[in-house]
């Protein structure tokens, strides 16, 4: 055999740009917004579904309020999440580089290549444009 085709991974990293932060801080923001509409939600349908459980079966009171104490916890969990990564994001440095993902690709290897080289392979985004390909 002279040679295997074989898949790696390709690291996704991007410069960071004025335009990347803004982007990053409004996505992290809109998720941040729909954590406080969902526990807001939560505390609504809750409320209701207490009053018709205690209608209908006083002794399951106790698991329905774990069960919306916990749907509440895991939001704010989320929320407390999202906030550190607002700060992280606030924090980062113009002209750094993140990572924003991994890719496959497919790739022939024959004896003798570097697979450590292969294997390393990332592709550099600015402002979701390929500025440089690197092994």
């Amino acid at each position: 055999m002279e040679s295997l085709t074989i898949k790696c991974p390709v690291t996704i990293k991007a410069k960071v740009t004025e335009d990347l932060k803004q982007h990053l801080t409004a996505d992290i923001q809109e998720n941040i917004k729909k954590a406080d509409m969902e526990l807001q939600q939560i505390e609504f349908q809750g409320k209701r579904f207490l009053a018709e459980q205690a209608k209908q079966d006083a002794q399951g009171l106790t698991a329905v309020r774990q069960q919306i104490d916990a749907e509440k916890q895991k939001r704010l969990d989320f929320k407390a999440q999202m906030q550190e990564r607002l700060n992280e994001t606030a924090r980062l440095e113009i002209g750094s580089e993140i990572v924003q993902g991994t890719l496959e690709r497919t790739a022939t290897v024959s004896v003798g290549d570097d697979l450590h080289k292969i294997m390393g392979t990332e592709i550099l985004l600015e402002d979701g444009k390929i500025i440089a390909f690197r092994s």
